[in-house]
Formats: structure tokens, C-alpha cells, sequence
């Protein structure tokens, strides 16, 4: 029997989280928190992004909840920023207690209510659509960064 619509969309979102969570496995505090591009961008930059952008979409947007009263970050850079207290495994824990959140939100809304974002309206079909390449493109990018991080450890590949 093939699966619904929502159920290949939801399997395929907890795969991407599954990725972006895995991305801080056997790494050190030091290597999750290391900078190796001009951006902002650190492994536990990535997760910390992702719970933020969980967060936002489903406890903000579809929730109704408003920004100030969750303490999210007030921008998409601010909320890859670390904090002397964040570590592999607060920030690991944020990221799947906010997925556990917002599967919760979810199932309790249909696939076609709509959702102001950037003053037009979408779907959650489209949110699920946004974050699953969301996340995709940010494991990628945390896959690069593994890549560096482990030519710094073996620089004889």
C-alpha cells in the first residue's frame, strides 16, 4: 500500500532531521564549535539553526505563538551564533525537543491550511516542502565541514 501524501512528506522531514542531528556524532566540543568558512556556519551552528528553524515555522507560524515570547533569535544569522553555555549536547537536545514540538503542532492541522509567510499565503504542504530542502542543504553544508574537520585531523587523508 503506498503511503499518503502526508506521511511521505513527514517520513522524508524526520530523515533530514535525522541528518541534521547526526551531524554532531563523533566530533569534539572544540570541532563541533570550529569556524572553517567566513560564515557563521559550525556544526553546532547548523543544529542551533535548525531548531530555530523548526521553531519558527511551527510554534511561530503555525502555532501562533509569537517570536519574543518563544526568545527565538531576531535573525536567520543571529540563530546560527553560539553561546559560551552550547554544547554537542544542549544544542542536540534543543533540536529534537523542537521536532518533537512541532510534530505535535502538526498533527493537529491539515496539509492545505495556509499560514502568512512573507505576506502571502502558504500551506503546511509548503512548510514541510521548505524545511525538508532546508535541511538537506544544511546537512550538505555540515558535510563539508565534517570533511575539513577530518583533514585537520589526518592531514594525510
Amino acid at each position: 500500500m503506498a503511503a499518503s501524501e502526508r506521511d511521505l512528506l513527514e517520513r522524508m522531514l524526520d530523515h533530514q532531521r535525522e541528518q541534521i542531528a547526526a551531524v554532531l556524532d563523533d566530533v569534539t566540543e572544540d570541532e563541533a564549535r570550529a569556524r572553517l568558512v567566513t560564515s557563521l556556519t559550525t556544526l553546532l551552528g547548523i543544529v542551533k539553526h535548525a531548531t530555530w528553524v523548526d521553531r519558527i515555522w511551527f510554534e511561530h507560524r503555525v502555532a501562533g505563538t509569537g517570536r519574543d515570547e518563544l526568545g527565538l533569535a531576531p535573525t536567520i544569522d543571529a540563530s546560527f551564533a553560539l553561546e559560551p553555555a552550547d554544547s554537542i549536547h544542549t544544542i542536540r537536545q534543543g533540536f529534537v525537543n523542537a521536532c518533537e514540538r512541532s510534530r505535535e503542532i502538526a498533527a493537529t492541522h491539515h496539509l492545505d491550511e495556509e499560514y502568512e509567510w512573507r505576506g502571502k499565503p502558504v500551506t503546511l504542504r509548503f512548510i514541510y516542502a521548505q524545511l525538508i530542502q532546508e535541511y538537506a542543504r544544511h546537512a550538505g553544508h555540515a558535510d563539508i565541514v565534517r570533511e575539513q574537520l577530518a583533514a585537520r585531523r589526518d592531514p594525510q587523508g
